[in-house]
């Protein structure tokens, strides 16, 4: 994880999904940054996919706005992807 890019966004991130997957220590994130753009790509463990995407992707939803909004304070424009 590169700590320097948005990290009041990153440790947002992590502590949200962290606190909804069973398994908190198979939490990833993996940090890319192409044209203006911070990509966070998490991954979860195994059987924790579903509780991240919440139904309708509702939970996955209100992540992404969470997370945006943290990279404001950063003056940073993110996007956050959910991987298998």
């Amino acid at each position: 994880m590169s700590a320097d890019l948005a990290p009041e966004a990153q440790d947002l991130l992590r502590h949200v999904v962290a606190s909804i997957v069973e398994n908190p220590d198979a939490v990833s994130i993996d940090v890319s940054e192409d044209d203006d753009t911070i990509r966070f790509d998490v991954s979860v463990g195994d059987g924790d996919m579903g509780r991240v995407i919440g139904k309708r992707g509702r939970t996955a939803h209100a992540i992404r706005a969470l997370v945006r909004a943290a990279a404001a304070k950063d003056g940073a424009s993110v996007d956050v992807e959910f991987v298998d």
